[in-house]
This record gives structure tokens, C-alpha cells and sequence, in this order.
């Protein structure tokens, strides 16, 4: 519903619109002058202004010019008793959105018009949502995995998701942060209502505080009209906070009391709207340790954390990495008009044993490359970048041989994790020889088949 300011010199006038828009979910304020109306103005940003012509301080139409000076997006009605050509034509000029003449059938005339503009702020909120399922459906925000730890996040999603408690995603970065917040968003009841993303990260200290709260003309230099913060824009929807962790201290300090009092007060203005909105926040940080070194504040922590969730990397779930590989060579191949529809068995190996520091955002930009490089119809282990190509190789350390035998290299070596990685490659290179025939990777391997089964649980092969 709009938030609406009434402006007429009439008390009757301003108490009958009031209770007959209210009672249809619309948010009120009223002013009985321009004067108090160009506060208001000042201090807040509006959907909808609804005002009379004649005012004894002020005009409308004087008062339309300085509302589309400040907020030009804000649709201005004006209501008149006293209808004439002349000023039908200036308020047209000045951009007045409607115009109603009073009268016994005052509310019938301007509830339409409220109805419209309702409509129209009902559309661009519905295009938002159709643009973030088209996404969804065509496979731009959707989550994959099938390993324990994915779906143990999935489960917890759907969970969550009905509920409009605060989230604190954690994790390295690209793994996926924001696609969690937008499946928590798209399986709620906000779903039609906005989604909003900022990266805390990307702005400094004063920029961050207009884009999130908004501010009033001439606030600074530069406020040159009113404009919404993003907690106003995303009012009814969602949140997501990116990059928590590196929001200045003081600037925490002013979030802690927004997401406290669940309301905002603009730069340059003494006045507070309520907001109702789903705050999502996202780090790659180790939260705990910034609290603990005086970086992050400790009530802050506990007022985003309320559900926390924790994206493992990929190298923690490999078992995903085929899965997620084929997602992205079909879009890719898709978008780029190629028929690559595969991956030889020794690439997809690579990929499998790769570490992957960047994550499911490396993996998908590795696939994309090995895509627009490749000539044939299967992604090869050439068109892979070398760092990849030699990863493989590079997980037997070079041992030195010296009179004694066999001697460590200078930096030492993680024996358990070396002979793990060890295992897992042996077994893919033997599913690669045997066709994906786990009997006869099991005989290549001269083990039983049971015990084979159990490497290849315990590596997510």
C-alpha cells in the first residue's frame, strides 16, 4: 500500500480521506497548511500527495513545484472546489499527476486515481519479482549440490525461509552467499515484494549511510532532491547486507538502532518512517575474531545472527563439482550458441581435485573460458587453465634423495592430508580406466569391492 500525505485546510476534508484510505491499508499523514506540508516534504518521502489548491499560507500548485523539485518521483493529486481552465492548465504544467474537483462525490472521483497509482507501484513491484524468477527459472540463481552439507543448508532454507528472522550467511568468498539470501527471499511470503542487494564493502562511510537510510534535499552537497534509502525501498521485501564485515564501527552503531527500532530517519531530516523489512547479512570474515579485536561490534553480531548459516567451500564438498560443471557448460553453451555438451573424463578429474581458492564463482568463470576456448563438441583438459592442468601433479610433493634414501622437502608436508588427496586421485584415475565400473576399479585398485566403496564414500567420489 502507498504512504500518502493529505494536505487541505479543511479539518473534515483531512479526517474523511484519512479514514477512508486508511481502512484501505494505506499509510497516512496529514497537514493542514502547505507550510507543514513542505516539512513534511522535507522530512519524508512519499508514494502519493494529495492536496487542495487553495490554502490560505500556500497554494498547491506551489506547492506541487517545490514537491516535484524535491521528490520528483512522488504523484501529485490535486483537489480543487473552485475548478477553472487556468489552473487545470498550470497544474498540468507543473506536473500534477491528477486533478479532482471537490464536491459530494469527492472520494468517488479520487479513489480511482488513488487506485491507479496504487496500481502502478503495484506493477513495478510484481516486474521486480518476474525479473527474479525469471533468473530463478532459467537457472541463473539456482543452488546445486547434493552433498550432505548442501543439503542440510537446503532443508534449512525451507525452514527459514516462512519466517521473517534476521539470517547471518557466512562463508569464503564465492560460494554463493547471495544466492542463499535470494532462495530464503523467493520461498517467503516477501517473494512479490523487493529484493535489495548492496555490498557494504564497495562504499565509504557517508556514502554507505545515504544509500541505506536516504536523505533530504540539500543534506549535503549534491542532495539535490529527496531521495529513498535502500531500507525504504525495500520496504515489505528483503535486505541482503553484503559484506557486513567491513562496515565502519560508527556506521554500525546506526544500524544496530534501525534494525532495533525498525525505523529510519533520513540524512537532513527530524523525522522517522517505519520500515518493515527483512534484513539478510553476509560476510567472508571471521566474524568472532573481528568482535574479539574490537572491529565489529558484539550487540550488532547478535541482532543479524539471530539464524546463522555457514557456506562450506567447494573443496569441502567435491561431490558437487560435476553437478555444478554440466550446470554451467549448458548455459554457457546455450548463450555462446556452441555445441560443447560434455566434459572428457581427465577435465573433469582436474576439476575434481582442484582446490578451487575462488570457489563455485572460479569454477563457473573456469568452465565459461574452457567454453569459449574449446573447437570441438567435449570440454579437454587443454582448454583448461594450466594452474589446473598442474594442480594434479603437484599434489605429490618432490621428495629429495639423498645417501640415506628418501627425505622431506625443507617446508615439511600435512602427511594425512597429502595421503588423502593421494587416495581420492587414485580412485577417480581408476573409475576414468574402468569406465565408471566400480567393480573393476576396485580390482585396478586390488582392493574389494565393499572396501572401495567405503574410499569412495568417505572421499565423495
Amino acid at each position: 500500500m502507498a504512504h500518502m500525505l493529505i494536505v487541505d485546510d479543511e479539518r473534515s476534508i483531512c479526517e474523511l480521506l484519512e479514514i477512508s484510505f486508511r481502512k484501505e491499508g494505506h499509510r497516512i499523514d496529514l497537514a493542514s497548511n502547505g507550510e507543514a506540508a513542505k516539512r513534511k516534504l522535507s522530512a519524508q518521502v512519499f508514494d502519493i500527495v494529495v492536496s487542495d489548491i487553495c490554502m490560505p499560507d500556500m497554494d498547491g500548485v506551489e506547492l506541487l513545484r517545490f514537491c516535484k523539485e524535491t521528490s520528483p518521483d512522488t504523484i501529485f493529486i490535486l483537489i480543487t472546489g473552485v475548478p477553472t481552465i487556468d489552473t487545470a492548465i498550470e497544474a498540468v504544467n507543473f506536473g500534477a499527476d491528477r486533478y479532482v474537483i471537490k464536491g459530494d462525490r469527492l472520494l468517488d472521483e479520487l479513489r480511482p486515481a488513488v487506485q491507479s497509482v496504487t496500481r502502478q507501484l503495484e506493477l513495478k513491484k510484481e516486474a521486480g519479482y518476474l525479473r527474479r524468477e525469471l533468473r530463478r527459472l532459467t537457472g541463473l540463481d539456482h543452488m546445486i549440490g547434493t552433498s550432505p552439507k548442501m543439503r542440510t543448508i537446503f532443508e534449512l532454507i525451507q525452514n527459514i525461509a516462512p519466517q521473517s528472522s534476521r539470517v547471518l550467511i557466512t562463508g569464503e568468498s564465492g560460494t554463493g552467499k547471495e544466492l542463499v539470501a535470494r532462495a530464503i527471499h523467493e520461498n517467503s511470503a516477501r517473494a512479490k515484494n523487493p529484493f535489495v542487494t548492496i555490498n557494504c564493502g564497495a562504499f565509504p562511510e557517508t556514502l554507505l549511510e545515504s544509500e541505506l537510510f536516504g536523505y533530504m534535499k540539500g543534506a549535503f552537497t549534491g542532495a539535490n532532491e529527496n531521495r529513498r534509502g535502500l531500507f525504504q525501498a525495500a520496504h515489505g521485501g528483503t535486505l541482503f547486507m553484503d559484506e557486513i564485515g567491513n562496515m565502519s564501527v560508527t556506521m554500525q552503531v546506526k544500524l544496530y538502532r534501525v534494525l532495533q527500532e525498525g525505523k529510519v530517519r533520513p540524512i537532513g531530516s527530524t523525522e522517522e518512517s517505519d520500515v518493515d523489512v527483512r534484513v539478510i547479512a553476509a560476510t567472508n570474515k571471521d566474524i568472532e575474531k573481528e568482535i574479539a579485536e574490537g572491529r565489529f561490534r558484539e550487540d550488532l553480531y547478535y541482532r543479524l545472527s539471530v539464524i546463522p548459516i555457514h557456506l562450506p567451500p567447494l573443496r569441502e564438498r567435491r561431490e558437487d563439482i560435476p553437478l555444478l560443471a554440466r550446470e554451467f557448460l549448458g548455459r554457457f553453451s546455450k548463450t555462446m550458441s556452441k555445441n560443447v555438451d560434455s566434459i572428457e573424463p581427465e577435465a573433469m578429474r582436474l576439476l575434481e581435485v582442484y582446490d578451487w581458492p575462488g570457489n563455485v564463482r572460479e569454477l563457473e568463470n573456469t568452465v565459461e573460458r574452457a567454453v569459449a576456448l574449446e573447437s570441438g563438441h567435449r570440454v579437454s583438459a587443454e582448454t583448461l587453465p594450466e594452474r589446473i592442468r598442474t594442480h594434479a601433479q603437484e599434489l605429490v610433493p618432490q621428495l629429495t634423495q639423498n645417501g640415506n634414501g628418501i627425505s622431506l622437502p625443507e617446508e615439511g608436508v600435512n602427511l594425512e592430508e597429502h595421503i588423502a588427496k593421494l587416495e581420492r586421485s587414485y580412485l577417480l584415475a581408476a573409475l576414468e580406466r574402468s569406465g565408471g565400473v566400480r567393480t573393476r576399479a576396485a580390482e585396478l585398485l586390488r582392493m574389494t569391492y565393499r572396501s572401495f566403496r567405503h574410499y569412495a564414500k568417505k572421499y565423495g567420489v
